[in-house]
């Protein structure tokens, strides 16, 4: 086993104590504080295997790839993409109208942020708005 999987199974095995300790009343609580431990988790991998991925394709090291590189502006799709599975989630359950406002302000903030990235590249340009 990998130490990953030893501190899981050392997770696991304390809750499984608490929950004996504690007796039944708090496995509720128990079971939540497990698995959002085991969510960061997740997430931790996710995340690396990303970063690994994108560093393979020259993307996030220092070089310039595609149309400027792992920019924030190019980290905000993915992040907001990634976010919107658990967003359209909760919204979901509310109603139609929960989600439409959802996914509005998620494609509204990357709009937002395409439009001050393209500003940005404008401005950046040598020769203009400048006197020297």
């Amino acid at each position: 086993m990998n130490s990953r999987q030893d501190d899981l199974k050392q997770d696991l095995d304390a809750a499984l104590q608490t929950r004996k300790e504690l007796g039944k009343e708090y496995e509720a609580e128990i079971v939540d504080s497990f698995l959002t431990r085991l969510d960061a988790r997740i997430d931790a991998q996710v995340d690396q295997r990303v970063a690994d991925g994108l560093a393979q394709h020259g993307v996030g090291d220092g070089r310039r790839g595609g149309r400027g590189g792992w920019s924030s502006a190019g980290r905000l799709p993915v992040v907001s993409l990634v976010l919107a599975i658990p967003l359209t989630g909760i919204a979901a359950g509310a109603n139609l109208t929960g989600m439409i406002v959802c996914w509005a302000g998620i494609v509204g903030v990357n709009v937002a942020a395409a439009v001050g990235a393209r500003a940005e590249q404008r401005n950046a340009r040598p020769g203009r708005g400048d006197w020297n």
